[in-house]
């Protein structure tokens, strides 16, 4: 194999699969991400040093979305921008040097958040200043604030389930973080608060956040109930090679719910219509239509094979 065939392959391995890739991340961030990979693989950073990085980062963003001023307004679009860059390298840098931890993942989850936090704290204070509405009703913003916040964690939370749900179909268990809370609890409670007070706490919160997902899809619970009984953890390729295919066309969705669709979304309303309440407008909309969607497909696609197992049962080859 030649270096540049090399190269080619280490940056293919660098990437989550290219179901559920976006475009714009295989155009834009991805290559970015990998320069920054390689840098970081060089000189010993870890993907958990390189997440925390991006925090910083895009909390710095957040922080000059405050400013009514379209210079600092462009300086911090393009910190979003590298903190993003850095959130897709600490995720290649941990599959090329198989660095997966359980607290990276929790790591790259709350990078985000911490970000919009930010960006939500701006806009707010910012429209209190500024729009003559907010100003004379001050608590309007931060209610609409609230909510929206809240909704970006739902739709979050389902897009990467889902994205894991995909994988674990596409790449078995090995190649997905898909998580089981009744696992999750079992080690929890193993655990000594003494012993191991900060890995139990953060076990809690993400064992709280795995609850959430599966109590939004029951039929999933279901499905996964059924291959469990069914197969194992030996699912027929099959009968994943069907699922993928029934899955796949979903994916665009949990790519839109991610960071980019976002972004679009957010530097127009600060730097095109100089309108930031217009970026919790589309997410309480545009994006809660698309989750919901997203969740009566995915789990009419997982009921679809709840039934065709507990009636035919298939024993695939």
């Amino acid at each position: 194999m030649s270096e540049n065939q090399q190269k080619k392959s280490s940056y293919r391995d660098s990437l989550k699969s290219m179901d559920t890739e976006e475009t714009f991340d295989l155009i834009f961030y991805r290559p970015i991400g990998y320069g920054w990979a390689l840098l970081a693989k060089k000189l010993g950073v870890t993907p958990n040093a390189i997440t925390i990085a991006s925090i910083f980062i895009g909390v710095a963003a957040g922080v000059l979305f405050y400013f009514d001023n379209i210079w600092w307004n462009i300086l911090g679009a393009l910190l979003l921008m590298l903190a993003d860059s850095f959130d897709s390298a600490d995720g290649q840098l941990a599959r090329m040097t198989h660095q997966y931890s359980r607290l990276g993942r929790i790591l790259d989850g709350m990078s985000g958040d911490f970000w919009f936090i930010a960006i939500y704290a701006a806009i707010c204070l910012r429209e209190n200043v500024t729009s003559e509405f907010f100003m004379a009703h001050h608590w309007v913003i931060w209610v609409v604030a609230i909510a929206t916040g809240a909704c970006h964690a739902v739709q979050a939370a389902m897009g990467d389930y889902y994205r894991q749900f995909h994988l674990y179909f596409l790449k078995g268990k090995e190649g997905s973080e898909l998580d089981s809370a009744h696992t999750l609890w079992k080690k929890f409670h193993a655990m000594s608060w003494k012993k191991d007070f900060w890995n139990k706490l953060t076990l809690a919160f993400y064992t709280n956040y795995t609850v959430g997902q599966e109590k939004r899809t029951p039929w999933m619970q279901q499905l996964r109930s059924v291959l469990k009984c069914e197969y194992g953890d030996d699912i027929p390729k099959s009968f994943r090679e069907r699922f993928r295919a029934a899955s796949r066309p979903l994916m665009k969705y949990t790519n839109i719910l991610s960071f980019n669709t976002r972004t679009f979304a957010l530097f127009a309303a600060i730097l095109v219509f100089r309108m930031p309440w217009l970026y919790f407008a589309f997410e309480l909309t545009v994006l809660n239509g698309i989750l919901i969607y997203m969740m009566c497909r995915h789990e009419k696609i997982c009921r679809r094979f709840v039934k065709e197992l507990e009636t035919s049962a298939p024993h695939d080859e």
